[in-house]
């Protein structure tokens, strides 16, 4: 159940920052409340996997499939581009989470 909670967390977060694009600088109202909800959800549930994560811990994975899910995003949603250090900075954070969730004992208290 921690790690449903966590990417949920990682999900208003993701909704947060791709409102946030969509707001333009809070000049449009929806996408401005949107962003202001999203993260609030995002910070409220990554406090209660807290619970089971150390901070560091929650955080990178947090932060690393945050980043993933936004380069996504940004790529289909807005048309961005990533080149190939872009990519492969990407992939190295991936390879991070990977490693954290199979190979460390601190994943979890």
């Amino acid at each position: 159940m921690p790690y449903v909670i966590l990417m949920l967390a990682v999900l208003a977060e993701t909704i947060g920052t791709t409102a946030l694009q969509a707001s333009q600088q809070f000049s449009r109202p929806l996408p401005s409340v949107i962003v202001v909800v999203a993260y609030g959800v995002a910070f409220y549930l990554l406090a209660i996997a807290l619970k089971t994560f150390p901070v560091g811990i929650a955080y990178a994975m947090w932060s690393g499939m945050g980043i993933v899910f936004i380069a996504v995003i940004g790529f289909a949603a807005f048309g961005q581009k990533l080149d190939l250090a872009a990519i492969l900075g990407i992939a190295l954070i991936m390879a991070g989470i990977i490693v954290i969730n199979l190979f460390s004992g601190t994943a979890t208290h």
